[in-house]
Parts: C-alpha cells; structure tokens; sequence
C-alpha cells in the first residue's frame, strides 16, 4: 500500500466528482481488463490532506488501512490503494452517498439498511474489538444492489487506544448531532464507554431516516422509532439499549430481513436449514414487491453459494431465471420481464465471465428461458465470445452444452454470426410433392393420346449394349384388374414416382436393366425377335404369342393412314386382352426398345423421319396383312 506499482492498470476516472468532502474527492471509474466493471475512487488531493490537528497519516490513508484490515459484508469493500505524485488513491466497490438517494428509498429498505449498519456495528464491537466513533449518513454508503454498506473508519479506534483526548481530536471532524452528551468533558473519563458513543450516534441515525416514514409496510415501526429516541439516545450510558439486542425487535424480525439474514450467511448454514429455507423460499418472496426484491436481494440470489445448492437449483432457480409472462396467471417466476432486464441481466453478464464449468453448465442449463431479455449487442459482445470459449475446452460435456446453447442463438443472431465463413446453398428442399406427380402424370397421358403424330427429333438416341440404337417410346396407361397387382407392377409404380428425384442416377438405372429385361419383352414382341426368358418354356412362348399377338384385320386402307390412328385405336381396344387373366402392369414413363427395320412390303407408307410410335402399346406385323385381307375377301 503506498507504492506507485499497486495502480490498477486500465483505470479511467471520470472528470466529474460524485462527492466532495473535507478529506476526499469521490469519482466513479471504469477498470477495463477482462471483465470490466465499475468501482469508485476517492482520491485525497495534496491541500485536503493537511489536517490540522488530525495529524499522520491522511485520514483517506486511515480508512484506507481500516477498510483493508475489517472485512464484513455489511462493510464498503477495499479493492486497492496507491500513491501516485502527491495524491493517494482509493479504489472500493462502486457506491452512491446515501445522502443523495435516501429520498428514493422505502420504508422496507431503509430497514434493511439500518439492519446491515447495526450488523456493522456489533462485528467491530464484538470481534475487532473497536468503535466507529461517527455513525451517520455521511459515513454510509449504497452499493447498485441497494444494499447500505459502512464507510468512513478514519475515526475508528480500538478500545485499547480510545480516551477523552483522542474524542477531542476528532470532534471538529465528527457529525456534530451524533456526539454523545458525555463527551463536553464534564463526565469522568472512567465514564466514557466507546459502544455508548456509536449507540448514541446510530439512534440519532434512525431517528433521521425514519423522520417521514409513517408506512405500515414494517411491523413495529413506531415502536422502533420511540427505542431509538429514548433508549439509544438516553444521556446515560448505562441506560442505553445494546446493539445486539435490537436485533431481536420485531422491526428486525420480519420475514424479509430474515431472507436476507439468512442468505447473507449461508456458509454458516448447515444442509438441514438451507434445504428447508430453499424449499419455502419462493413462497415467501411472492408476499413482496419484485422490484425490492430484485433491489435486496437479486445479487443474494445469484450468489456462487446459491447456485452451487442442490436444493436451490431444483426450487429456486427456475423461479428466478425465468422471466414471468403476463399471460400466464399460473406462472412461478419472480421477476417480470421489465425488472428482469433492469436487475438481473447485469449480473448474468459478469457470471457469464466467469470461468468455472459449474456455473458455466448452470447458466446454460437455463439459458432458454432468459436469452431474449438480452439485448443484441449483449448477445453478440458478451454472450456469444464466452460461449466460443467453452467450445475449445476439454470438458466434452462442457462442449456438448454450450454447442446446443449455440444452436438458441442461431434463430437470434443469424447462422452467419454464430458460425462465421462463408455459407452457401448445399442443401435442397427434396420432399415428394404427390399433387404435382399426379398431375405430371395426367398430363403425360394426355399429351401421349392427343399427340401421335408430333415430332420426337429432339429426344436423344441412347445405343444399348449391343450398339444398336434404341427409341424412346411412351406406353399409354392401362386400368389393372381387381387383384391384379403384382411384384412388377409395382415396381414400375415406385420407377415413375422416383423419376422425380433428379439427383439419384443410380436408382434410374437400375429401374432402366429392370425394363429392358423384365417388362419389355411381354410389353412389345416381334416375330422374328422373340425374347425368350431362360426360365421360360416353349410352349409359354407360343401361348404368349396366341394370346397377345392377334393381328388387327384391316377393312380399308385407309386405317393404315396417322391421320386414321383412332380406328386403329378402337380396334385394339376390342381384343380381350384377359382371356387367360394374366396380370397388367402400369406403363413405365419412357421404355428403350429396339429400333428394328420391318420386312418390306407393297403396302409400306412412307412417313419420313418421323419415329414409329404405337398408341397402344402394340406393333402391327404388315407383313402379313394380305393374307388376313385375302381370307377375309374369301
């Protein structure tokens, strides 16, 4: 303390002073390092350390040195101390003067705040075995939580070292209406007792407090209000009510300052109580303000001690960090959405700087349910680097838990700020839309129909095994008998549906060597190519083509004319085609087949390169159409 090097390093100290006393300046500063905050400095220029009659050292280095040695929650917490020049600096936690805010404050908080003052008190009477010697407003000090913290121990003295001439010393420094009568000098000095004098001076504190509070929110407050006026500030020492004692009046009692009692020391707390105390606790809160709460106690809410519990996790957690939602009457939470952003979210973003996997799991555990009350900038600033961090741990539980908190904040920030590099369409949306395959499929079959004579030059040749060329031919639809499904009728009724998918070949291959071994040689035959199965017999062969090879009889020759195509059609719509009741497949799509030059004959007609194409799905042998004519003539 005292040395140049013990700076903070990364200080920025607002030009404007937040207080100006006899002793000190106090500012507010920024500490920016990795994870950046706010406190308060009090910095002691060269003309107010010049005390007269105060002597060495300064009074800023005296609270200095006592703030650094008595350490209580009820007490302003020392962060560091410097000399730099000729100044001294004093860095603690952020805090406001009472003075200026104890007109916002309600009659519930001023009555924590006397309650964290007279715990002040008796920890420097009972265990550090000194007296504050000015207890006042001037001396106190509100942290951003709300909660009233002790300062102003440049008058603090050990018992051992407190008489007559030290009061004297300091009495021109001191709060003039808190000094005991029994200081003027004209009791005997056997009569000082240095509690007696910080007795005296915290019921002139309370009297001015509670001056205009005539609330009905705290029991026993004017009953309060008279032991502070007639006990605490009796002219006798000896009539004075103990400090201690007024811990057990019922202004003190109350369910709410025994939460905050309660959480302030759970350390001390055995597993039994914290248990039971985290059981009903939610239940409790529900009977105050939110907003006091958030003020009294969100910081003790969020503390490690609390986090870290069992019972706490289970009962009280999901209460807190989850924001209530206005339309549900039923909902648990404790904080509104409002109060939740204003008072809990800058707590969440320091424990999120926070390096330690078992708060770290926690907060993700529940960060679905309290991500929105973030802002963007939060999110993107704060929340989402520390998450980066946890990524690159070796805890893979760690890793598995902040990658799925990862995947909350894509709908939030965009893929492209979550992951980062460049991003693409790699992906295609390549669900079956079965209302537009029947369609397709329709207007296949009328295009097949209305349209024999149109022209199919743009389809490609595709040249089988055998280098032969084959032709695309469309087959029309057939209605199947009743029962007549088959294995290859239903194959080729998953063959036209997977034509669909564009981007799987391979399956439009195989469904292609199914067709050209399977289908096509009991689709379309040829008397001088009969496909011939291995399995097959002779005499099947012959009976197939008995069956489905009947020549059509050609009354005029007109019918063998394109334009004359339907009486063709009509024709072959005559023949029963189930006499033996042999099952019919559905027509495929597209079927190779291949590109055989018939037998010449005198009645040949001539359609240039028009492809040959056969409506129903059945070549016309010409060949022997003169025969059947002249039998027919016969």
């Amino acid at each position: 303390m005292g040395n140049e090097k013990s700076a903070l390093s990364g200080l920025k100290i607002d030009e404007k002073a937040i207080e100006i006393t006899d002793f000190w300046l106090h500012h507010s500063a920024n500490l920016n390092g990795a994870n950046s905050s706010t406190i308060s400095v009090f910095i002691s220029e060269p003309s107010l350390q010049s005390c007269p009659n105060f002597g060495k050292p300064s009074p800023l280095e005296r609270t200095a040195k006592n703030l650094m040695l008595h350490r209580h929650p009820c007490i302003l917490k020392y962060i560091s101390s410097w000399r730099k020049g000729s100044s001294y600096y004093l860095a603690t936690e952020e805090v406001k003067p009472l003075a200026q805010i104890i007109g916002s404050q309600t009659t519930l908080q001023i009555c924590i705040g006397l309650h964290s003052i007279l715990r002040a008190l008796i920890f420097l009477h009972e265990k550090a075995l000194a007296s504050h010697n000015n207890v006042c407003s001037s001396s106190i000090y509100v942290t951003s939580e709300g909660s009233w913290k002790l300062g102003g121990l440049e008058f603090l003295c050990r018992f051992t070292d407190f008489n007559q001439a030290y009061l004297k010393k300091i009495k021109n420094f001191r709060y003039e209406k808190a000094i005991a009568p029994e200081e003027d000098g004209n009791s005997l000095e056997t009569q000082l007792n240095p509690i007696g004098v910080d007795q005296y001076a915290f019921g002139v504190l309370t009297e001015e407090v509670l001056r205009l509070k005539n609330s009905d929110d705290v029991p026993a407050l004017a009953e309060f209000k008279e032991i502070c006026k007639r006990s605490l500030q009796n002219p006798d020492p000896l009539l004075r009510t103990k400090l201690s004692t007024l811990l057990n009046n019922p202004f003190f009692t109350h369910d709410f300052i025994n939460i905050h009692e309660f959480l302030m020391e759970l350390p001390l707390k055995s597993e039994t109580e914290k248990e039971e105390f985290f059981s009903n606790l939610v239940s409790q809160l529900k009977a105050f303000p939110e907003k006091i709460i958030a003020d009294q106690l969100g910081r003790l809410l969020l503390s490690r001690m609390v986090l870290l519990d069992s019972t706490a996790q289970q009962k009280l957690l999901p209460c807190v960090l989850k924001p209530k939602t206005e339309d549900n009457e039923e909902d648990t939470s404790l904080f509104t959405v409002s109060t939740f952003k204003s008072h809990l979210v800058p707590k969440l973003l320091q424990m999120f700087c926070v390096r330690d996997t078992s708060i770290r799991l926690l907060l993700l555990s529940h960060l679905n349910s309290f991500i929105y009350a973030f802002q963007i900038d939060e999110l993107k600033n704060q929340i989402l680097p520390e998450l980066l961090v946890g990524i690159k741990d070796h805890d893979d539980h760690l890793v598995s838990v902040t990658l799925r908190a990862l995947a909350d904040l894509v709908p939030i920030l965009g893929a492209a700020a979550v992951i980062g590099g460049k991003r693409g369409k790699l992906f295609t949306d390549g669900r079956p839309n079965h209302g537009q395959i029947r369609r397709e499929a329709s207007t296949r079959s009328k295009r097949a129909s209305n349209s024999s004579n149109s022209n199919h030059n743009n389809t490609n040749n595709i040249i089988n095994n055998n280098g032969i060329d084959c032709l695309p031919v469309e087959l029309l639809e057939r209605p199947s008998p009743d029962g007549g499904e088959d294995r290859i009728e239903s194959a080729l009724i998953l063959a036209e549906e997977e034509t669909t998918w564009s981007d799987w070949d391979a399956h439009e291959v195989n469904i292609t060597k199914t067709i050209d071994t399977d289908v096509l040689p009991e689709a379309i035959q040829d008397d001088e190519f009969p496909p011939v199965k291995p399995e097959t017999s002779e005499a099947t062969v012959k009976k197939d083509k008995l069956t489905y090879n009947k020549k059509t009889i050609v009354s005029d020759i007109r019918e063998l004319d394109i334009k004359h195509s339907k009486t063709m059609q009509q024709a072959a719509e005559e023949v029963d085609f189930f006499t033996d009741m042999e099952p019919v497949i559905e027509k495929p799509k597209v079927v190779h087949i291949e590109q055989v030059k018939p037998k010449k004959s005198v009645f040949d007609v001539k359609n240039g390169n028009q492809d040959i194409e056969d409506d129903d799905g059945w070549v016309e042998d010409f060949d022997d159409w003169g025969d059947n004519a002249a039998a027919v003539k016969d």
